[in-house]
């Protein structure tokens, strides 16, 4: 591994908080419920995407066979397990080392084949350039404390041609209002202070950045919640949640 002292987009106090809830990652009905909710609806997204993209049978029971994956901010593994379920090589990292250990517990009494390690993207985009088709960035890039450091090496961990996903919530004041006052304070869906509406990132303030890095947005939509059936759907609005596709440009043949 690298020894070159590297950029950090870590938080510590971030690192703190989902130690402390790390156990809970598996029960759907605790507090990482509306992840699990979500989970279903955002693997259609990804699978579709990438179907689209890659030219892949949308039809087979494993249409993501062979996509050499990494699940940025895996947690305790819930995405990770489903890309696998789809036939993708998992990589899921996180920066909360009890984090690592729950997903390890859990996929060992799956049969499933995802890798967990406890690095941060920073740490392997200097150790593995260029290593990964596809990079998940679902619902992380709202708790890192350098976005241009974190996405730098998101984009650097990419293979020309790789498509890059992520999925976050808009800096609006509508934002505000149902992301943190309505979910966290009177639904209470989320723990307080889950979310910290400055970390919130705007569409073209993640564009801008990636595209720095050589990728271009190919896909975006809004994503909306129903409260009432705590069901999501597919908007065109993005002011609160929203999901982004982009791809990495090819490397033009010499």
């Amino acid at each position: 591994m690298s020894t070159t002292q590297q950029a950090s987009s870590v938080d510590p106090a971030e690192v703190a908080y989902y130690e402390r809830l790390a156990d809970l990652w598996w029960d759907d009905q605790g507090p990482f419920w509306p992840l699990h909710r979500l989970n279903d609806f955002r693997i259609r997204y990804i699978r579709d995407i990438l179907v689209r993209l890659t030219g892949r049978d949308a039809g087979a029971a494993r249409p993501l066979a062979g996509l050499n994956t990494l699940d940025i901010g895996c947690g305790g593994g819930i995405l990770s397990e489903s890309m696998d379920r789809l036939g993708a090589r998992v990589h899921g990292i996180d920066v909360t080392e009890k984090n690592i250990h729950v997903a390890r517990r859990h996929v060992a009494q799956t049969g499933l084949s995802v890798t967990y390690e406890h690095v941060s993207a920073e740490t392997l985009s200097a150790d593995a350039p260029e290593s990964y088709d596809v990079v998940l960035d679902m619902e992380v890039v709202e708790h890192v404390a350098d976005l241009p450091v974190f996405l730098a090496a998101c984009c650097g961990l990419l293979k020309p041609g790789g498509v890059m996903l992520v999925a976050t919530i808009n800096r609006t004041w509508l934002s505000w209002l149902f992301a943190i006052v309505g979910a966290e304070y009177i639904l209470r869906w989320l723990s307080k202070g889950t979310h910290q509406w400055r970390r919130f990132r705007r569409p073209d303030e993640i564009e801008q950045l990636i595209a720095e890095h050589g990728l271009q947005v190919v896909d975006r939509t809004g994503v909306r919640v129903n409260p009432l059936t705590r069901s999501f759907s597919y908007t065109g609005s993005l002011a609160v949640n929203y999901m982004l596709a982009a791809r990495k440009t090819p490397t033009t043949p010499a």
